[in-house]
């Protein structure tokens, strides 16, 4: 997937962590945590930019891909850290897409059940405590990606 792709090349270049994410048709969410000193502003123009660039060359379009600018906000304590978690792994569901959160393909939920490390990267010890869901491998899992 090529959003996907391009966040790899976008975790290259500016040191931050994907803590969760999910990719709608018409949105995103993306659950990151800069490092000290890097700005969210500038990894989001890059990520976004460069993603609008690559698929409006690949369909012949022109502007941008997402109709509005990018909302953030810092998620304050553990109730906030789980509420986001989990609306973020339950779009697909909330959406009519899947009727279980870890058939969405484009998740992180998916990526830590099939064994995916490469967008996600290594998970902090209190990910599976808090989100079980995301330490179960369901087989016939690791699934061969071109992302990862």
């Amino acid at each position: 997937m090529l959003f996907l792709q391009l966040l790899l090349r976008c975790k290259k270049k500016y040191a931050f962590e994907v803590m969760n994410f999910c990719i709608m048709g018409n949105h995103i969410h993306l659950m990151v945590r800069p490092a000290p000193g890097v700005s969210l502003s500038e990894i989001m123009q890059w990520q976004l930019g460069n993603f609008a660039k690559a698929y409006n060359k690949k369909r012949g379009w022109t502007g941008h891909f997402w109709g509005d600018r990018f909302h953030s906000w810092i998620i304050q304590g553990i109730g906030g850290l789980i509420r986001t978690f989990q609306y973020i792994d339950e779009n697909p569901v909330k959406a009519g897409l899947v009727s279980n959160a870890w058939e969405w393909e484009h998740s992180g939920l998916w990526h830590d059940r099939a064994g995916i490390r490469t967008i996600l990267g290594p998970r902090p010890a209190w990910v599976v405590p808090l989100f079980p869901a995301h330490g179960l491998l369901a087989l016939p899992f690791p699934v061969e990606r071109p992302f990862g």
